[in-house]
């Protein structure tokens, strides 16, 4: 898809199982199953997007999924059939690992991070050879050092390895199109991705909002994010300006809708489904 002078395509590492009390928190099963049913064992399908942006300079790739790292048993419960398909999905449409000049991680969490590098025997390497990975510093920081709370969340091989690593320290520019802005909640320093060209804004919501329910229902947030009603005021905020904005959003973990729009009917907010071939 062409967002002025620049190209996107949503890319998928595949689809996981994930436990459903952890994808809607506080909110009671009665209420969400009705728009997402669960399995036997209460997980709720979700999707691995990610996004390569190419620029007129770099081409980007933006989060890199779960990976190809996880052991057999761990691939049982995600009950992601078939293992890790980003590399496989980016081969599909021209891309090869060598030819990504940059990747953005959101933060850290195992299934936005897990494709950064890759096992060879007892070694890990980056996966992108070529690329520098870009990174809010105090989302390193909590990652490095996580407490009893977010531990089972980082997996040090994800990012300890990697040599080639920029450290943000909060908004950043990244090209000329393309930006980072730090959306807090889920983690502390959560960020999204705005690209903007020729007066068209798409933004890559990360776990801001994975999925569409989120932002249509700002009291709805995940057991996962560490400040919960943090979430809510930076929803809020994006929610606010993407609409005012016609931003193009891209849905993270959403099965069902990877881009849409927001629209708005009173007081209610209503995620749009946009057609793409992507």
């Amino acid at each position: 898809m062409r967002l002025g002078n620049v190209e996107i395509f949503v890319v998928s590492d595949g689809f996981v199982r994930m436990d459903g009390g952890g994808m809607f928190g506080v909110v009671p099963r009665i209420l969400w199953e009705k728009m997402l049913a669960p399995d036997e064992f209460n997980r709720v399908k979700t999707a691995l997007n990610c996004l390569i942006i190419v620029t007129r300079d770099k081409t980007i790739l933006v989060d890199t999924g779960l990976g190809a790292k996880l052991t057999a048993k761990q691939e049982r419960n995600f009950a992601r059939k078939g293992g890790a398909k980003l590399l496989t999905n980016m081969a599909r449409i021209g891309f090869l690992p060598h030819d990504i000049d940059l990747v953005i991680n959101t933060h850290l969490h195992a299934d936005h991070a897990g494709g950064n590098t890759y096992r060879v025997g007892q070694d890990i390497l980056p996966t992108f050879p070529n690329a520098e990975y870009w990174i809010q510093r105090q989302e390193f920081l909590d990652a490095a050092f996580p407490n009893e709370r977010t531990k089972a969340t980082y997996a040090p091989d994800n990012f300890i390895p990697l040599e080639r690593v920029c450290m943000l320290n909060g908004d950043s520019q990244i090209t000329e199109e393309v930006r980072t802005i730090i959306t807090p909640g889920h983690t502390r320093a959560h960020q999204a991705v705005i690209i903007e060209s020729k007066g068209e804004k798409a933004l890559f919501l990360g776990d801001v909002a994975g999925r569409t329910i989120y932002l249509e229902h700002l009291a709805w947030v995940p057991a996962y994010d560490i400040e919960p009603m943090v979430s809510i005021e930076t929803k809020r905020h994006i929610r606010e300006w993407a609409y005012e904005e016609n931003m193009l959003l891209v849905f993270q973990h959403d099965a069902v809708m990877t881009l849409g729009r927001l629209h708005k009917n009173g007081k209610e907010f209503k995620v749009e489904r946009v057609a793409t071939d992507l």
